[in-house]
């Protein structure tokens, strides 16, 4: 598939920067790139980088790009995104976690977190995710990524998000080193 935009999504809490080279890189590739700077978790996270995204006037159809927690906000901003008339084409997981329906206790509000952990939890996954191809992309092996809430990630759950990403019959290219991640995300897209 070639993408109208790539739209790159960093980590809850993070910021744009956390990717790097890897907009420019991918845009010396001859692709339009979007990495929209959020500073938010949740569902504000999901508002921000989807008025963002709009504020860009991306080309179509759009594949949304998740690094780590942000993977469980992808079917958040691709719904947004439809409800904008923006075709979503595809969807790539970068060492990133994949959504999960949420269970009943999930929605419990009377569980004495308060509002912003209500507000900090990920969006529940539409019934019709994914509407569009998916694939994950483990950059590598000896990088452990740093989750929202500040503990380390272990390897293996990466390992297991890769796993379970290739069970679900999804494109995963595993251990790329880090310089040819443009070059790995870029070959991937073509094959959504």
């Amino acid at each position: 598939m070639t993408p109208g935009t790539l739209v790159l999504l960093h980590e809850p809490f993070a910021a744009a920067t956390a990717w790097g080279d890897l907009p420019e890189m991918l845009r010396s590739y001859g692709l339009d790139v979007v990495a929209p700077d959020v500073t938010d978790g949740g569902t504000r996270y999901v508002a921000r980088a989807s008025l963002i995204i709009a504020a860009t006037a991306p080309a179509t159809p759009l594949v949304l790009v998740a690094y780590g927690a942000a993977g469980p906000l992808l079917p958040a901003i691709a719904l947004a995104q439809r409800a904008a008339h923006r075709k979503v084409g595809g969807y790539v997981f970068v060492d990133a976690e994949l959504p999960r329906p949420q269970r009943a206790h999930d929605h419990d509000h009377d569980s004495g977190h308060g509002h912003d952990a209500v507000e900090q939890q990920p969006p529940p996954v539409p019934a019709d995710w994914p509407d569009a191809p998916c694939a994950y992309l483990r950059t590598d092996a000896d990088r452990i990524p740093v989750r929202p809430d500040g503990t380390m990630a272990q390897p293996d759950e990466r390992e297991r998000a890769s796993r379970e990403a290739s069970l679900r019959g999804w494109t995963v290219v595993d251990h790329r080193p880090p310089a040819a991640v443009a070059q790995s995300l870029s070959e991937l897209v073509a094959t959504l």
